[in-house]
C-alpha cells in the first residue's frame, strides 16, 4: 500500500488532461478542486497556449488523449478561433486560453476559494 490517498476517476482524468497540456508545452497549467465550491463540475484545468494555433493544438491533444482512454468530451467551444477553448468532460472542465484572454478573465482569481492541486508528472510504466 502506498502513502498516496486514493483519487477519484474524475480527479485522475483531470490530472491526465493537465499532463497532456504540459506535454503539449502549455504554460501555467493549473488544476483547481471545485468540489465544495460549486456543483457545476468537480475540477478545472486551466492552461495557456502561446498563440491561437497553439491553443487549438493543446485542446485537440487533450480531446484525443482522453478519447484514447475512453473519456469523451461532452461539449467543446472555441476550437474554431483558438482564443479560449472550453472542453466539458462533465466531472471536469478544461480551459485553454490565449495569454491575453487568460489575463483578462483571471479564472484562478474568480475561483479563488477553490484549492489548487499540485501537479506531479507521472512516470511511464
Amino acid at each position: 500500500m502506498t502513502g498516496r490517498p486514493r483519487v477519484s476517476a474524475g480527479e485522475a482524468q483531470a490530472r491526465l488532461a493537465a499532463e497532456v497540456c504540459l506535454d503539449s508545452k502549455a504554460n501555467d497549467v493549473v488544476l483547481l478542486d471545485l468540489r465544495g465550491v460549486t456543483d457545476m463540475t468537480d475540477y478545472f484545468v486551466i492552461a495557456s497556449g502561446t498563440s491561437d494555433t497553439h491553443v487549438r493544438s493543446v485542446a485537440e491533444h487533450v480531446i484525443e488523449r482522453l478519447r484514447q482512454k475512453g473519456v469523451r468530451v461532452q461539449a467543446a467551444d472555441g476550437l474554431t478561433n483558438g482564443r479560449w477553448v472550453v472542453l466539458d468532460f462533465v466531472d471536469f472542465v478544461v480551459h485553454v486560453f490565449h495569454p491575453v484572454l487568460r489575463s483578462y478573465y483571471q479564472l484562478e482569481r474568480l475561483w479563488g476559494d477553490a484549492p489548487e492541486l499540485a501537479l506531479h508528472r507521472q512516470e511511464a510504466p
